[in-house]
Formats: C-alpha cells, structure tokens, sequence
C-alpha cells in the first residue's frame, strides 16, 4: 500500500465512513512497518458531502468530468482572444447541470443523498473547476476535502475579453462632446470598481467561511483523534483488567487445592493421633493383664 491508494481509497468511501476506513488503513501501514506513510494517512481529512459528491464524479463519471473541465481549459485560452466564449459558456452550463445531477444520483445510491446547499456546493465547485487549473486538478484527482468557489468574472490572472474593451470604447450616440474628451474606460471605471469590490468582498467572505470550515474540520479530526486514543487506551485496561482477573482465578483456584491439601494433611494427622492412641491404650491394658497375672511367663522366659 502507498500513499496515493490509500487516498482514493478513503476518499471513495461515505464520510461517515471516513474516520474509521482512515484508522484502518493508517494502522495497517503502521503494522507494516511505515510510520511515515501511517502518518500521513493520519492527516488527511474528512471530506464534506458536497466534497465527496464530487469525489465520486471522478470515479464514476471520469469520462463526463473530463469533458467539463476540457471546456474549461478551451475558456480560459479564449479568455486572450475573446472568441468563442459564448459558445464555450453555453456548453459548460448544459455540462455542469448534467453533472450536477449524476452527483446527487451517485451520492443517493451511494447512501448520501444531497441537501440543496450542497448540490449549490457541487455546482460552485464544477464551476470553479472551469475557471482555475489548480481547482480542475484538484477535482480530476478525485480527493476534495472541501467545496471549491471562485468569485469573480473572469479567471484569475486573466484581462478582460478584447470585445468586452471594445464595446466599451465606442461612444454611445447620447453623449455629449464634452464627455467624449474622457476616455470611455474611465467612465466604466466606477461600476467596474463597484463589480471589482463586491467580487473581492465575495472573494474575502468565502476565504474567510473556507477558513473557518477547515479550522471546524481540524478540530472535528483533533477529537475524533483523542476518541480513538481513548478508545484504544480503554481497550488496554480492559485487556489489562481481563490479564489481571484471569491471575486472581488462578490465584484463588491455587488457594483452594492449598486449602483442599491442608484439610486433607488435617485429616491424616487426626487419624494418625488416633491411631496413637488406641496404641497406647492397647499397651496399657497389656500391662495390667500382666500385673494381674505375674505367674504368667513373659515372653521369651526360661532361656538361659
């Protein structure tokens, strides 16, 4: 087992699954000798349901996905030409809606049916997937741990289309000559400004929830690893309490064949008392015949 099967193993699995397939497989590296590999398995997180949907895409709609994020790449090479992009935009929306559909199918037959915040998660994260490599890597891979969003209009890193900064350029036949001395750019500039803050304002936003959902998903994992250590140092005592009666049985089953032998020893020392005694008493009484009879020869009289 390496690092890479064991991650699409555990993140093809329910996330109610996911704690206990991770402890599973980190202590199978563990037991083969891999503490590094048991480590590193240790740390991966659970995924959300939006996540895993999406996780499940990877594996069961490869073909599907890829098509996506295929037009994906094509929109963003656009994005310098300006050419096709309407075309491209509406083949990405008929893909993202069927995908988004297989996703709840899969994740209902999965066992995990989709509550609508997120099939929107799912859908952001398609989205996303379209707009930045790295995300559509990171989806393709099949191992989110969390949704993925991308606020904004145009990918990051990217100008603006070249027809978008045409059509802005042409005077409008209302304006007045004074106003066509400003450039029609600087007259955009203000709604652009208003667009760019409330993308940024979304974009801080959803970092921000995104930070807070990573920082809930690591202290969510941090106590379910304490659970587990107290899970397994429960288990010990427990072996510890079983080692420990199993000792005191012997101890008592000892202590009774002891007893039982002293009673025996007992028994025996009484019966060789009495046996004393009716000894004694059998002498005595054989005294006193011979006391009362003298003239009786004793034994071995008359040798000379």
């Amino acid at each position: 087992m390496d690092f890479s099967s064991a991650a699409d193993d555990l993140y093809g699995v329910l996330p109610a699954d996911f704690v206990e397939t991770r402890k599973r497989l980190a202590q199978e590296a563990r037991r083969a000798g891999d503490a590094a590999l048991a480590k590193r398995i240790g740390a991966l997180r659970r995924p959300t349901l939006s996540a895993w949907a999406v996780n499940l895409l990877a594996r069961s709609a490869a073909d599907d996905l890829a098509g996506l994020l295929d037009a994906g790449e094509e929109m963003r090479a656009a994005w310098g030409s300006g050419r096709g992009l309407g075309d491209l935009e509406q083949r990405r929306a008929r893909l993202v809606g069927s995908l988004v559909r297989t996703a709840g199918e899969l994740a209902a037959d999965a066992g995990g049916a989709l509550r609508e915040q997120a099939v929107r998660e799912v859908e952001d994260t398609l989205q996303a997937a379209t707009v930045d490599a790295g995300i559509a890597e990171e989806v393709r891979e099949g191992r989110l741990s969390q949704p993925r969003s991308h606020s904004g209009f145009v990918p990051a890193g990217f100008a603006t289309a070249p027809a978008d900064r045409e059509e802005r350029a042409r005077p409008k036949p209302e304006e007045k000559p004074a106003e066509q001395e400003q450039p029609p750019e600087r007259k955009a500039e203000p709604a652009r400004s208003n667009v760019t803050r409330t993308s940024a304002a979304r974009a801080k936003r959803a970092e921000t929830l995104r930070r807070r959902a990573e920082q809930a998903e690591d202290k969510l994992a941090e106590r379910e690893e304490r659970a587990d250590a107290a899970q397994r140092e429960m288990q010990e005592v427990s072996a510890k309490v079983g080692q420990l009666r199993h000792e005191l049985e012997r101890a008592i089953a000892e202590r009774d064949a002891a007893s039982r032998r002293a009673d025996r020893a007992e028994q025996n020392r009484a019966r060789a008392e009495e046996a004393v005694r009716e000894a004694r008493k059998a002498a005595a009484e054989a005294r006193r015949a011979a006391a009362r009879d003298p003239g009786r020869p004793s034994t071995g009289a008359g040798r000379g």
